[in-house]
């Protein structure tokens, strides 16, 4: 008998026919009552049912082992006992020595649909955890459309997959009295072992159900919309989902790469698969998925919101070294194009990187860069063709911008006008004027620019202010001023007031000024004379501004003055309620450089005409009077400053029975469009070629930027941290 490293199958024979044979042959009598017959190995076995062997078999005593050649030739000779099989036994390899497997491992196959009905079969600890899969097959009767796989239940009761078909049954633990249960998918994907959280009626109506493949909804766990919608797209790549419902996928599983999930996201991705796409379901509740992803990915764990590109960028490298034909990666050096024909450096660099990752995936959806460095001094040329998976690709954005504004003409006759106006979006105050005079005819140095926010100014923009500054919400108003012309000797200068309007209402806090009085309409900006500069004028100039819904009071309606009015109001009345000791008539706050509504070099001079010098001039009867105010326009200043830089703002106060009369709410709140506000703007559709055009813009790197290659291996000290943190990347092809 040759060693044991030789041979893979030896057969028992029973040592009391083995000897009367050796005696037989040794005689030389053929006719001798010595003649052993058939073969018979009776004595080996416990009964003639299960032909299961006696236990505790010695080898020499009991039975003795031929070879397979040797077994064949006696069979032929002698024959075997009728109804008795041959104990045929393999050769185990184990790590230092060669044992022969006299007692197999004798497995309890069970179906998960049927638990009580065991059949025992025994293998080899050599064979397969796929030979175990198909003898169960066999066994039950499953046809080779079904899909199956394994369970095997521990000595605790629970129960684990085999995952991995391809291990034998030594390395798979399998030991003799253990129960195999095999579990059959069902029709519509899914597990019997994994059935989802429903009702009895709603399951009976899912099977019932009969839709169209593929189009499945996956129920929202949480706010796992962002890996519902990378599912969705995934699953609807034709050439990935084909290869995972004909189950080529179970062939190219790889369970021992390092860098891979043992094939468990992989698994769980065709079950996902194969769930919606069977036709079956309305829609599917990805909860085995989900957690199978939240325990190789922590950043996953739980049901808040992610971003889902992350997502699908994990599932594509989950799925390809899941799937990854190469077993052992080999180390690959990356080679210079050293001026060599494009498409040959690119053949070359596509072969190495095929070399270490071959899958679904990189057949899919795997590419390659085209990078070229040039040195703007030294010329030197640097082209490397990289892999990659996916393109993180800008938008083009627009250069131009929208912008809603309403137009106030100097002229009172005219209503205000909203203008949609198209203006850089890097631009400044100045092009929004600019844009705007192409609408109006009026100078852009007569514009002036402010958001008007609850009924007050919320800012009032300088020309060299950045359009990014005002939101597409904000009510922006341009007001036609006077000229801005320079100051000079003899030369007349206005001033630009900023006019809130306010109603008197019943104050209920008598310690407070300016409490009981409320801002409504819209604000105003008013280009007054210097050299007018008084309360007289200035009443003249707004009742003048406000003329289209002001009405003027009739000569009837000065005479029905009542007489407390013609006493207490013989001359203009000044703004705020000053007492007779008070050493300082309030008056205007000149406008300062800060504003935004005129220069500084607008600043009063020594003999501009102030508050204090304002003349007053007797009238009967005043719609409105005039005081000072803050910039919200919500405290009265009583007292003025002549070295003050503040913008001066005026508040116009109504008694709201004067406004009731002479104020035309409707009128003043009225507006026309222009001819631009009707036209639609078509936005012009986002093309995925424009996306990659500007991927792929040529850059100007920064001089400071030295123009050397460094050594990809072996790596420099700088670059260890570099390595360290993309330990997943392969060392070779990491470009640094």
């Amino acid at each position: 008998v040759p060693g044991l490293g030789e041979v893979r199958d030896l057969f028992l024979v029973g040592q009391h026919w083995y000897k009367q044979w050796e005696v037989y042959v040794q005689g030389g009598n053929q006719d001798s009552s010595t003649f052993p017959g058939c073969i018979n190995n009776a004595e080996l076995f416990e009964d003639q049912v299960n032909w299961r062997l006696k236990k505790e078999l010695v080898e020499g005593e009991d039975y003795v082992l031929l070879p397979a050649a040797a077994w064949h030739y006696l069979v032929n000779w002698y024959g075997l006992e009728h109804g008795q099989p041959p104990i045929e036994r393999k050769v185990v390899e184990l790590p230092s020595i060669h044992k022969v497997e006299v007692y197999p491992v004798e497995l309890v196959l069970v179906q998960h649909s049927d638990m009580d009905t065991p059949h025992t079969a025994q293998f080899s600890q050599t064979d397969s955890v796929d030979l175990v899969l198909q003898t169960a097959r066999e066994q039950f009767l499953v046809s080779p459309q079904e899909e199956t796989r394994l369970w095997i239940k521990n000595a605790e009761g629970s129960f684990e997959r085999l995952c991995n078909t391809r291990v034998t049954v030594l390395d798979a633990s399998l030991k003799t009295g253990q129960v195999v249960v095999m579990e059959t998918r069902n029709k519509d994907g899914t597990w019997p072992s994994v059935q989802p959280h429903a009702t009895s009626s709603t399951l009976e109506e899912e099977e019932d159900f009969q839709g169209q493949p593929g189009i499945c909804g996956l129920t929202n766990l949480g706010n796992t919309c962002f890996m519902n919608s990378a599912l969705q797209c995934l699953s609807n790549v034709p050439q990935l989902t084909e290869y995972f419902l004909k189950n080529q996928y179970v062939e190219e599983l790889n369970f021992c790469n390092p860098l891979g999930m043992k094939g468990e996201i992989a698994q769980a991705y065709a079950d996902l698969v194969k769930q919606a796409w069977s036709g079956h379901h309305r829609s599917i509740v990805p909860q085995v998925f989900k957690t199978k992803v939240g325990h190789f990915a922590s950043q996953f764990l739980g049901y808040q919101q992610h971003d889902s590109q992350e997502l699908l960028s994990f599932l594509l490298d989950g799925l390809h070294e899941d799937l990854n034909r190469v077993k052992k990666k080999e180390y690959v050096e990356l080679c210079d194009a050293a001026g060599r024909p494009d498409q040959e450096v690119a053949q070359e660099a596509w072969q190495n990187h095929k070399r270490r990752n071959d899958s679904v995936i990189v057949d899919t959806f795997h590419g390659l860069f085209k990078s070229t460095l040039v040195c703007p001094d030294c010329g030197n040329v640097s082209v490397t063709f990289d892999p990659f998976c996916y393109l993180s690709v800008p938008l083009p954005v627009s250069h131009k911008r929208v912008m809603e504004v309403f137009f106030v003409s100097m002229d009172p006759r005219r209503k205000p006008e909203q203008h949609r106006l198209v203006v850089p979006k890097k631009g400044k105050i100045s092009d929004l004027c600019v844009a705007l005079a192409k609408h109006t005819g009026i100078s852009p140095e007569r514009m002036i620019v402010a958001d008007v926010f609850s009924h007050r100014f919320y800012k009032i923009y300088q020309l060299e202010e950045s359009l990014s500054s005002i939101l597409d919400r904000d009510d922006i108003f341009i007001y036609e001023v006077s000229g801005r012309a320079a100051v000079g000797e003899n030369s007349r200068e206005d001033v630009v007031l900023p006019i809130y309007l306010r109603e008197r209402t019943p104050a209920r806090d008598y310690n407070s000024s300016y409490y009981g009085l409320m801002l409504f309409g819209h604000p105003l900006l008013v280009s007054v004379p210097r050299d007018r500069l008084s309360w007289d004028a200035l009443y003249h100039i707004l009742l003048y501004r406000l003329s289209r819904y002001v009405t003027r009071p009739s000569s009837d309606d000065e005479d029905d003055g009542d007489e407390k009015d013609l006493e207490d109001k013989d001359s203009l009345p000044k703004p705020g309620h000053v007492t007779e000791g008070s050493s300082q008539d309030p008056g205007l706050e000149q406008a300062g450089p800060s504003s935004g509504v005129v220069s500084g070099s607008r600043a009063p001079v020594d003999n501009s005409p102030g508050p204090s010098h304002w003349p007053q001039r007797a009238r009967r009867k005043h719609l409105f009077t005039l005081q000072t105010v803050n910039s919200n326009g919500t405290s009265d200043r009583s007292t003025f400053n002549e070295d003050t830089h503040a913008q001066p703002y005026i508040a116009i106060d109504w008694d709201p029975e004067m406004k009731k009369r002479y104020y035309d709410e409707v009128e003043a709140e009225g507006y026309v469009k222009h001819d631009c506000v009707g036209y639609v703007l078509k936005k012009a559709p986002v093309r995925l070629q424009e996306c990659i055009e500007l991927f792929t813009t040529v850059e100007t790197l920064e001089k400071e930027n030295p123009c050397h290659l460094l050594p990809l291996w072996p790596p420099t000290p700088q670059a260890y941290f570099h390595l360290r943190a993309f330990a997943r990347a392969d060392l070779t092809s990491f470009i640094l």
